[in-house]
C-alpha cells in the first residue's frame, strides 16, 4: 500500500494493546482481540506493517461502509504515534475513531460505547488524545473488572494478565464487542457522550 493511494475510509477501529507473545490474549489486550474477530467477519486481508502498527482496510460487506483496523505496535504509552498518521492517510473524521480497550472499572462482559469523555486514567487513551489534538474520539470501554486491591503493582499484572474467566465467557465477550463494533458501523449504533450500559 502506498501512502498516496490510500483510500479513505469511512471508520478507523483501533484496538488498543501491547505488542508481542508475552501480551497476547491478556486483558489489557482485549482490543486486539476483537479487532481479530472483525477482520474475520469482514472478511479482510491480513494485515500490513504500516503507521508504527499492522494495519488491513476493505468494506464491511458488498455495499457496506468503508474501514480500517489498526493494531498499533508501539506500547501502550505510545498508541497515538500510530493512530494519528493512520487518521490522517485514511482522512477518518475524528468522530469516526473508534478505540477499543479495556476497563476495570466496569465489570466483567459489561460494554459502554461512547464518544468523548475522560481518560480514566487510560494510557492507550491519553496517548491518542496527545497525538490526535482531542479526545473527541470514539471509544467501547470494555469490561474486565478490577483485582479485589488498589495497590497499583497488583493493578498493573491483573490488567497484564490472561483472563480467569472460562475461555467460553472471554469468547462471548469479544463476539458482543465486535457486534456492537458492527451496529455503530452499520448506523444502528450511535456513539454519543457518556455511554449507555451493554452486556
Amino acid at each position: 500500500m502506498r501512502l498516496g493511494g490510500t483510500p479513505p475510509a469511512d471508520w478507523l477501529i483501533v484496538g488498543l494493546g501491547n505488542p508481542g507473545v508475552r501480551y497476547a490474549r491478556t486483558r489489557h489486550n482485549i482490543g486486539f482481540m476483537v479487532l481479530d474477530e472483525l477482520q474475520r467477519r469482514w472478511g479482510l486481508s491480513s494485515p500490513k506493517d504500516r503507521f508504527k502498527g499492522r494495519v488491513t482496510d476493505g468494506r464491511t460487506g458488498p455495499g457496506g461502509a468503508r474501514v480500517a483496523l489498526l493494531w498499533p505496535q508501539t506500547f501502550m504509552n505510545l498508541v497515538g504515534e500510530s493512530v494519528a498518521p493512520a487518521r490522517g492517510a485514511y482522512k477518518t473524521e475524528l468522530d469516526h475513531v473508534i478505540a477499543l480497550h479495556d476497563e476495570i472499572d466496569l465489570t466483567f462482559g459489561d460494554l459502554r460505547p461512547r464518544l468523548g469523555g475522560g481518560l480514566a486514567g487510560h494510557n492507550g487513551l491519553k496517548s491518542m488524545k496527545a497525538e490526535l489534538g482531542s479526545a473527541d474520539f470514539g471509544r467501547l470501554r470494555i469490561g474486565v473488572s478490577r483485582p479485589d486491591s488498589t495497590d497499583p503493582e497488583i493493578v498493573s499484572a491483573w490488567v497484564l494478565g490472561k483472563f480467569s474467566e472460562p475461555p467460553v465467557e472471554v469468547a462471548k465477550l469479544i463476539a458482543s464487542a465486535a457486534d456492537l463494533v458492527e451496529s455503530v458501523v452499520e448506523g444502528r449504533v450511535a456513539l454519543e457522550p457518556g455511554g449507555q450500559r451493554r452486556r
